[in-house]
């Protein structure tokens, strides 16, 4: 279809931060064809009116676990380690093909209510999530979390590597790229240098992004020094898996020696302040990244350690948290914010996305300005970051088609998640 959307307020997101104040855009097929101040005079197959609405550019969630909104306030109150150990790992050994679908079902309906038109996702039943990521209509970069903790494994049969290649074979670039495959490393204290060297050799091979964790605690970060000598950044580069372009989630104790080896191999740092406030891991030091020339973007990390999906309470968080840490009210810019959470985000993903111009791939949100808590408006910017909420989305269009609209998903059964969630899901990991 083309669909016009018209009398809008654009936010751009390009280099000369434009905002349209009543704007139109035209988006044909999978594609923005237009954008202006004029309208334009070819025949559409429908218009959506932007009048007091915000269009802009999708949200781009570059760090997920979608399966583990079934944990959602599970576990809560304790160390990273703790709650890994003996609440999220125990849970997930129950984990089948079924209640991965429902958990991820349950995520994407939440993420696109909150304005999310491609996800980043570490984990495994990776088949699964890409089934639901598909039926959704969003964008997905998946990567199967590998963990080894034994060097007498056999990369070919071992079954996070097995998995990994399949996933490659079957799924990269998937319908047009809706699907990519990203190669995967969970972290460096939950591996070891054997994955490490066949991770990269597989990444290199396949023409496939890296997702890792990185240094999201300061024990992990201290225990690496401990072990090699050097952060888990240096390691990894000595293992090649920044060969190819990569998201390293958290990044909260890392270093400016780290940021110079990110900058010099494109690494993208992953900022997911809600989840590091939450299991009190730190404050990643997005603003110091940035004016490093490191590309930082925004992930809500897994809904048991968030916990919600809603990336406008991200870039609120993110904005504070520079402040607070640095004590300079002008330690992150709203437009570098905003950035973070669609340019960057789409430049991590390697999408050509994250921007409202001709010629980018039409993920487009509506946001109603309408709501008591975005009046009045005196800076678009500044309401967007630091009073909407994902309830205030009421248009998300994800590759040029509508899937969400005033509250009615278009791609999901919603009635039909809940009753797999409530009636297997729960009932099978904690009864």
């Amino acid at each position: 279809m083309n669909i016009l959307i018209s009398h809008a307020t654009v936010l751009c997101m390009d280099e000369a931060n434009t905002v349209l104040s009543d704007g139109f855009v035209l988006v044909k097929g999978r594609e923005i064809a237009y954008v202006g101040p004029i309208r334009p005079a070819e025949a559409v197959d429908r218009e959506i009116n932007g009048t007091g609405k915000v269009l802009m550019p999708g949200f781009v969630d570059c760090h997920t676990h979608l399966t583990m909104s079934l944990m959602r306030g599970y576990g809560g109150g304790h160390d990273l380690q703790t709650w890994l150990n003996d609440y999220i790992f125990p849970v997930e050994a129950k984990l089948d093909n079924r209640a991965v679908r429902a958990g991820t079902a349950l995520a994407l309906a939440e993420a696109i209510s909150c304005g999310i038109t491609s996800v980043s996702d570490m984990y495994y039943f990776c088949d699964d999530i890409i089934a639901e990521v598909v039926k959704s209509g969003i964008s997905a970069n998946i990567a199967r979390g590998a963990t080894v903790f034994t060097d007498d494994f056999d990369p070919h049969t071992y079954p996070a590597c097995a998995e990994s290649v399949a996933l490659a074979e079957t799924w990269h670039n998937y319908n047009d790229g809706q699907i990519k495959i990203d190669a995967c490393i969970h972290g460096e204290y939950t591996s070891n240098p054997k994955l490490w060297a066949w991770m990269a050799d597989f990444a290199g091979k396949y023409g496939l992004q890296m997702h890792v964790h990185l240094s999201e605690t300061k024990s992990e970060h201290t225990a690496c020094l401990q072990r090699w000598g050097k952060t888990p950044a240096a390691v990894f580069e000595e293992y090649g898996l920044w060969n190819t372009p990569a998201i390293a989630a958290h990044c909260v104790w890392t270093t400016p020696e780290d940021w110079e080896i990110f900058k010099r191999h494109g690494v993208t740092a992953v900022h997911n302040p809600a989840s590091n406030m939450k299991l009190a891991s730190g404050a990643a030091p997005a603003a110091a990244m940035l004016d490093a020339g490191v590309n930082v973007a925004l992930g809500t990390d897994g809904m048991s350690s968030n916990d919600n999906h809603d990336m406008f309470e991200e870039m609120k968080l993110a904005a504070l948290l520079a402040r607070v840490s640095s004590m300079d009210p002008m330690a992150l810019s709203d437009a570098a914010v905003l950035k973070m959470a669609t340019v960057n985000g789409a430049k991590a993903q390697g999408r050509n996305a994250g921007v409202v111009k001709a010629g980018a791939q039409a993920d487009l949100i509506l946001v109603d300005f309408r709501s008591p808590n975005l009046q009045p408006c005196h800076d678009v910017s500044a309401n967007l970051i630091y009073s909407a909420h994902g309830s205030n989305v009421c248009m998300n269009m994800a590759r040029g088609s509508v899937i969400y609209e005033n509250g009615n998903f278009l791609t999901l059964d919603l009635d039909e998640i809940y009753r797999e969630v409530e009636r297997y899901a729960i009932p099978k990991l904690f009864r």
